[in-house]
């Protein structure tokens, strides 16, 4: 997950503009490898229907291994098909402006979409079922709730974090609400020329 100097993975009202902003060829480049080499995504509800509604009709790079995965949605309510984020607004208004066309094949890539498989039992038991089946990296998305809820509950193995050179002031942290410290080793770093430093994280 991206997050801003000051700690936050999107602004108080969901707002990640700032991400797209302070971005590269060489940063992308760094975040589409992570996400195309997990076996597995999984995300909240109101992020699944936000990438439902954008990455099958993306001739973007990304589009492929977010189309391709296969996904676990986590939701105790169900799937709400009105449920919506700023985020999707961001994305939709960069869009237009790239003059980006809607891909000629979306009805066969929204297959994985449809075909998620949604998780609505505990958290942590979900989680450790998926860790035992075999395969690659299991790849967690936001929003900020869900990666709190999954932290919180001591599941991360590993934290991929794109640092932005940007301050919000204000916003949503992922780290919030932790009954106590969590100690982390650094992996590795990687610097980009516009000022993002991906570092990478495992509990000590």
């Amino acid at each position: 997950m991206s997050v801003s100097l000051d700690g936050f993975v999107c602004g108080p009202n969901g707002e990640i503009d700032w991400i797209f902003k302070t971005g590269d060829d060489s940063s992308m480049a760094w975040v589409l490898n992570t996400i195309s080499q997990a076996g597995l995504h999984i995300m909240g509800s109101r992020t699944f229907h936000d990438m439902a509604a954008w990455w099958p009709f993306s001739t973007e790079p990304f589009a492929a291994p977010m189309n391709d995965i296969p996904k676990v949605v986590f939701t105790k309510k169900g799937l709400d098909k009105s449920a919506s984020t700023m985020a999707l607004k961001n994305a939709s208004e960069m869009k237009a402006k790239m003059g980006l066309k809607d891909a000629p094949d979306a009805a066969e890539k929204m297959a994985s979409w449809t075909n998620a498989q949604v998780a609505t039992g505990d958290l942590t038991e979900e989680i450790n079922k998926l860790k035992q089946q075999p395969g690659k990296d299991i790849l967690a998305h936001g929003g900020a709730g869900f990666a709190q809820s999954l932290i919180q509950a001591g599941v991360v193995d590993e934290y991929h974090l794109p640092i932005h050179p940007v301050a919000l002031g204000k916003g949503m942290p992922i780290f919030a609400g932790l009954s106590k410290p969590i100690n982390l080793t650094l992996i590795s770093t990687t610097a980009f020329k516009t000022g993002i430093v991906a570092n990478v994280y495992r509990p000590a």
